[in-house]
């Protein structure tokens, strides 16, 4: 090869090096000036460290997930039902607050709290069953469907033609047929294998109503960020039976062997039903542009039970992280026992010292987790909280039985949270949530009686067992917790 030629190649390659040095100490520069101030501190310094290591590659990373910013046409569309329901909002309110119970003074804060952040208030009259199974959760959903006489409106964040979702869909069709008016909302990122199979094509064919919930794409102008997703799970028949909680349409397994998922879901009857009602047609609209039908909502609803309830939705289209919000004001409210079952544990500073603040004020805190993990990071993530928690006198219980899924908090027996919302900074600021408060220790029996089964099955974990496991396993859950804000 001649040697004008290796020079001119040995020149190329300096000026790229050139560039790509020059280009990355800019984006270095420039994302020190950018990330702050779209960002918590904390997640701000994780997308800073990732981004000097390496610049291009976490600058296309950032582009896909680094903002939470709903697409503009969703905004819009959630802004202008805000202004169309200020007027139904008291009508509803007043219609279901007819039915409101007195709480006593300890409860009351956060039911007020509650309200100013979910818009939404407590509201009695109502019946509920708690549901463990998923196969019970499918037969008692398709058999409500097969009952339907005018909506069906479905939302879930997984739905799988299996044997769980596939009796659904077959109810979905047949209830379509008698003249019943069917909505099925899926979010594209987790029911993307129901998309791919051609199954959401065949039910519009049907007479099916199938939206996609936040579509994901890199260039993101009309989608939304493949991360931000809408992680709720909600059913509504006749606008009179409702149900939600953490099971998602699918087979338990999710594909695994030897693992299910232990989930918990509530069917629902009463006022309640409004509420939860409400949240799916906003969802339904902002993502269709479909006008909803909002004089259902102030329809007179009947009475079937004593249980005190209240439901909050949360997401990036709040101001603040309302569930997060709750979660530690009720963490402080407490004075004997707090009990959480969570799949996925990563808190943010003021949910940590919470925790330890109530520790520190002699409540028992228990804290259920998994003992096996499907997210190698988030799990990692998890467990590098642990020893912590336990020097703050927390105690932390590893369910052997499978994979405990269900998300719940109990606080002194007599309130109880319960949805779809995981103990974790992804839940409280970026996905789409639904979570109910129960008042009064009737109400909250039941959930501390489900977690009382979830304790039985689970071990403690201790610090001396703790700090046996390898020294890799520590510097990798270290590493993870690093970039916790992220995930």
């Amino acid at each position: 090869m001649p040697l004008s030629t290796v020079l001119t190649d040995h020149h190329l390659w300096l000026l790229i090096l050139g560039i790509h040095n020059v280009s990355s100490w800019m984006i270095r520069v420039t994302m020190l000036a950018v990330v702050p101030m779209r960002h918590t501190p904390g997640a701000a310094m994780a997308w800073l460290v990732v981004i000097f290591f390496w610049p291009w590659p976490c600058l296309l990373l950032y582009l896909a997930m680094g903002s939470n910013l709903l697409p503009q046409r969703r905004l819009k569309r959630h802004q202008r039902l805000l202004r169309e329901l200020s007027t139904v909002r008291i009508r509803c309110h007043q219609t279901l607050c007819a039915l409101s119970p007195e709480l006593p003074r300890s409860l009351h804060r956060i039911s007020s709290l509650a309200e100013t952040l979910g818009h939404m208030a407590i509201v009695g009259g109502n019946d509920g069953k708690l549901i463990s199974k998923a196969s019970d959760l499918s037969s008692l959903l398709v058999g409500d469907i097969d009952e339907s006489k005018e909506t069906v409106d479905l939302l879930y964040y997984i739905f799988s033609d299996d044997n769980i979702g596939g009796p659904v869909i077959e109810a979905l069709t047949r209830a379509s047929k008698r003249g019943v008016q069917c909505r099925l909302m899926i979010d594209s990122v987790g029911s993307g294998s129901l998309i791919k199979e051609g199954r959401v094509e065949w039910l519009r064919a049907q007479g099916v109503s199938v939206a996609e919930a936040l579509p994901a794409s890199l260039f993101r102008r009309h989608a939304a960020r493949f991360d931000l997703r809408n992680h709720r799970k909600i059913a509504i028949v006749d606008g009179s039976v409702a149900y939600t909680g953490s099971h998602n349409m699918i087979d338990p397994r999710y594909g695994h062997r030897d693992l299910v998922w232990r989930d918990m879901s509530i069917r629902l009857k009463g006022p309640v039903v409004r509420q939860l009602q409400a949240v799916f047609l906003e969802d339904w609209f902002v993502e269709t542009g479909e006008e909803p039908d909002l004089k259902q909502l102030t329809a007179p609803v009947d009475q079937w039970g004593d249980i005190s309830v209240q439901t909050v939705p949360s997401g990036p289209n709040y101001r603040t992280e309302n569930y997060q919000r709750l979660i530690v004001s009720a963490m402080h409210d407490a004075t004997r026992r707090v009990i959480i079952t969570t799949p996925y544990l990563v808190p943010d500073e003021s949910l940590l010292q919470a925790m330890e603040v109530a520790a520190l004020r002699g409540v028992r805190v228990q804290l259920i987790v998994p003992s096996r993990s499907d997210q190698f990071l988030v799990g990692h993530a998890a467990r590098s909280y642990y020893q912590e928690l336990m020097d703050m006198g927390i105690e932390i219980y590893q369910f052997s039985d499978g994979l405990l899924h269900a998300k719940t908090m109990t606080v002194d027996g007599e309130l109880a949270f319960f949805g779809s919302s995981n103990f974790d900074i992804r839940s409280f600021a970026l996905n789409f949530e639904i979570n109910l408060i129960f008042y009064g220790k009737e109400e909250a029996t039941a959930m501390v009686e489900a977690q009382e089964r979830f304790l039985a099955k689970s071990i403690r974990l201790t610090s001396s067992r703790w700090k046996d496991r390898p020294l890799g396993v520590r510097t990798l859950e270290s590493a993870t917790r690093l970039f916790s804000p992220l995930l």
